[in-house]
């Protein structure tokens, strides 16, 4: 009994201490916490970063070839010459490769468009293991009252003399061990906190009151209107198929090199002595690569399969997604029903139990062992109703970053 005594002065003395040591709990909703998420979360911001590199992208392709100045000194007449080479694109080949480059920025926005759904679904599963890291703790403290309860009810018949010894050390047992479990319960409770402040990107001070979010069920939605969505909206999708109209640019870009650039010359001769001589005169000239052994065949005909592999890919995707949104969804339903059997039937009939084992045990009709059992059985099964909670919230999670737009 002094033991327990003890213990529990322990966990009095330090609770307060470690309470203080966090600030102190701000309102936090779902959607305040993806907010901050989508403004603050480091992957986000360095995904993000790449639009500047997307953009200077197409401002390189719309670059133009410089000229290039070419002064001659010779023995021969003229002695001196001056002249300017300048290539010349032609059959839209600059056209071409900004439009490859407009699609490679809108390949990089799909990027993007991954990591923002990944960040979403890191923020539900940390922001609901909080919920139910705080649900933990405080069913546990629960458990901890019952346990003290128990203890006093058993040392009150021990001094009347209708119970034997063992029954008070099992009683202190019990005690110790609700008191430890409250003790884990709030580490691990820190440790979800932790995690929220890292997705995001908080000071490691921060503290969050969740409130009852984890009761709070997601919305529902029938499985056609979710395929609709997945189709229109997945990020896996929504890339294969930025990726296909990028190779289809390319191969568009490729076939416009087949037609070689001109190059255009121009420029004065200098010092040209003797008969029909001049000091200085105009020059010109007309270059063009003759394309005859090689005209990108290879490369379009490379370009053009990759075109193939991707179309493969992405009816394999749509199919492959469907099949993930389907299950999904399933699993979500199967939560649910789990959810209300835990919420409706088995919690309410296991704590009547436990009540009727505790008023039993109290008016001597009943062992300790009886009580402790109908207790462990209360506990268990809060445990799972939470375990359940956080597992809809988890398949509502997934099926959202399946589907690839935000479901509420």
């Amino acid at each position: 009994m002094l033991k327990a005594a003890g213990a529990m002065l322990l966990l009095a003395l330090v609770s307060p201490v470690t309470i203080a040591a966090q600030s102190e709990p701000q309102k936090l909703a779902l959607a305040d916490a993806l907010q901050r998420a989508e403004r603050q979360n480091l992957d986000l911001i360095a995904a993000r970063a790449r639009r500047a590199a997307a953009e200077a992208g197409i401002r390189a392709a719309g670059q133009r070839p410089n000229p290039t100045a070419n002064f001659g000194v010779l023995r021969d007449t003229p002695h001196e010459s001056l002249f300017f080479d300048q290539p010349v694109e032609i059959g839209g080949r600059r056209g071409k490769r900004i439009e490859v480059a407009h699609e490679e920025r809108t390949l990089t926005e799909a990027d993007i468009a991954v990591v923002e759904r990944g960040v979403r679904r890191n923020v539900r599963e940390a922001y609901f293991a909080l919920a139910h890291a705080r649900g933990t703790t405080s069913r546990r403290q629960d458990a901890l009252g019952l346990a003290q309860r128990l203890q006093e009810i058993a040392h009150a018949r021990f001094e009347a003399g209708d119970i034997p010894q063992l029954e008070v050390t099992q009683a202190d047992l019990e005690l110790a061990r609700a008191q430890a479990a409250v003790e884990v319960a709030q580490q691990e409770e820190r440790v979800a906190l932790s995690d929220l402040n890292a997705v995001l990107n908080e000071p490691a001070a921060s503290n969050w009151d969740v409130g009852e979010a984890l009761t709070a069920l997601p919305p529902s939605f029938a499985l056609e209107e979710l395929l609709v969505k997945a189709g229109a909206s997945n990020s896996e999708i929504a890339r294969i198929s930025q990726e296909a109209r990028v190779q289809r640019s390319e191969t568009s870009l490729l076939q416009a090199e087949r037609i070689p650039n001109l190059g255009l010359q121009f420029g004065v001769d200098f010092n040209s002595p003797g008969p029909g001589g001049f000091n200085y005169g105009p020059r010109g000239q007309v270059s063009m690569e003759m394309p005859i052994f090689s005209r990108n065949q290879g490369e379009i005909a490379q370009s053009k399969a990759n075109e193939r592999v991707l179309e493969g890919e992405l009816a394999a995707v749509r199919r492959v997604t469907d099949a993930r949104v389907e299950s999904a969804y399933f699993d979500l339903e199967a939560r649910r029903t789990q959810v209300s059997l835990y919420r409706d039937k088995i919690l309410p009939s296991s704590r009547r139990l436990a009540e009727m084992a505790e008023e039993s045990y109290r008016v001597g009709k009943a062992n300790i062992l009886t009580v402790l059992g109908a207790q462990r059985d209360v506990q268990q099964a809060q445990g799972e109703y939470l375990d359940s909670l956080q597992a809809v919230h988890s398949a509502f999670a997934l099926l959202e970053e399946t589907v690839g737009v935000p479901l509420d």
